[in-house]
């Protein structure tokens, strides 16, 4: 590999390293934003649902914006974005401040996530094997260091701007800085005097194709939309997952299982260090044994997980499950994105873009799912919805099957349409 792709690669891990911190220092100070502001109970989940719809307000306009402009672009962009409208969450006093600042987070979040993903999936494809959940393992790792620092800010009663400051000042110069080696689809294949034109006929050609992904009418848009449709469930059935264990693992650790309210912060903590730990040798078990297989083992152990959580008779067996569901949920989304630029090649950054809103969709659904559930009729029978549209991601296995692309050790074979310009016309 090239020290073009090496530096792109890097660049790209520290991306999602950075939102990963600057997502869970949102989240995880949310107490303190809502005393802050004075924000209501009653108003706080309008404020709360109102970034991830945003946020797929954002990944639609990407994909229409990436027919143009370069992901690389819009990544180099919206990371400072969401990166300020994290200090002006802590910044303000005003009701109508925090609006503002978590309307333009929600709004860069959805162009991040979308042009992040489509550069992740494009340079695997250029690299000939799976390194994505490599990528989303730093997003973890993001997560897991900026919840510390969350927990730190808490701690010593730092206001919401002293505690972002630091974070922002670090990290906005950084991203920015790696941002120049960011490497879109294809341009560490081009010699540089062809760069130029080669990335017009590209535009040209991907906004054609980009273009049927989007139609969604007859025969030839129906039929991308039967491919896609599949992932698009998976990527919603893990968000559900996720969203469920963010925000109800430590309520259903205190008041079902009877932990302490100190105990009950480690379900999260845990969830996110297996994640981070099967992100990380993720990728080795797709090259050993194929995506199929790992998504598959993947549903199984989330599946166990929850269904170890449901029944759990105290709160140590309840972590365990916890410990399941991270080392289960963890290759889903990472491989549901893979998937996707696998099918439509020509047209990845599209149907990333579009795959993305239902990260949003899950995230939407999940937790007052399990929450008018645990309310109607009980929180251990609330656990097994999600366990049960995990294990429909058994039925959708096969789209995660590279067909004749396939990369790694005997069980995925790279094509020359897939580590740069070959012979399908692109």
């Amino acid at each position: 590999m090239t020290d073009v792709l090496r530096r792109g690669r890097a660049s790209l891990a520290f991306s999602f390293f950075a939102q990963g911190a600057a997502f869970a220092l949102l989240v995880t100070r949310i107490p303190a934003i809502q005393d802050r502001y004075g924000v209501s109970d009653a108003l706080l989940p309008a404020f709360l649902a109102a970034v991830p719809i945003l946020a797929g307000v954002g990944s639609v306009t990407t994909e229409q914006l990436v027919r143009r402009i370069r992901p690389s672009r819009l990544l180099r962009w919206s990371q400072p974005v969401v990166l300020l409208a994290l200090l002006g969450v802590g910044s303000g006093d005003r009701l109508v401040e925090l609006a503002v600042a978590l309307g333009a987070f929600g709004l860069a979040v959805g162009a991040l996530d979308a042009s992040m993903n489509m550069l992740g999936v494009s340079l695997q494809r250029t690299y000939g094997r799976s390194i994505m959940l490599g990528f989303h393992a730093t997003y973890s790792l993001g997560g897991i260091v900026g919840a510390s620092l969350a927990w730190v800010g808490a701690h010593w009663h730092l206001s919401l701007f002293v505690s972002y400051l630091p974070v922002v000042l670090v990290l906005l110069p950084a991203a920015f800085v790696g941002s120049r080696w960011y490497v879109d689809g294809g341009a560490a294949s081009v010699p540089e005097a062809d760069a130029e034109a080669d990335a017009e006929a590209d535009a040209d050609a991907d906004a054609e194709v980009a273009a049927e992904v989007g139609k969604g009418q007859g025969q030839s848009g129906a039929l991308v939309f039967r491919l896609l449709l599949p992932l698009c469930l998976v990527m919603t059935f893990a968000y559900i997952g996720d969203s469920t264990v963010s925000n109800w693992s430590a309520k259903y650790l205190q008041d079902v299982l009877g932990s302490s309210e100190q105990l009950a912060t480690v379900p999260y903590n845990v969830y996110m260090v297996m994640t981070l730990v099967g992100r990380a040798v993720g990728d080795f078990g797709v090259r050993r044994f194929g995506a199929v297989a790992v998504v598959r083992l993947g549903a199984v152990v989330a599946a166990l997980g929850f269904a170890v959580v449901a029944v759990a008779p105290g709160a140590w067996v309840g972590m365990l499950g916890f410990t399941l569901l991270g080392l289960g949920l963890c290759v889903l989304v990472p491989q549901t994105f893979a998937a996707a630029g696998r099918l439509f090649p020509g047209a990845s950054d599209a149907a990333v873009a579009r795959l993305n809103i239902f990260n949003y969709v899950g995230f939407l659904i999940g937790s007052p799912l399990v929450g008018a559930l645990g309310d109607a009729w009980n929180y251990r029978g609330a656990m097994l919805v999600p366990m049960v549209l995990v294990l429909a991601t058994l039925g959708y296995a096969r789209s995660f099957a590279p067909e004749p692309d396939r990369y790694g050790d005997g069980h995925e074979r790279p094509r020359t349409a897939d580590v740069g310009r070959g012979s399908n016309g692109l």
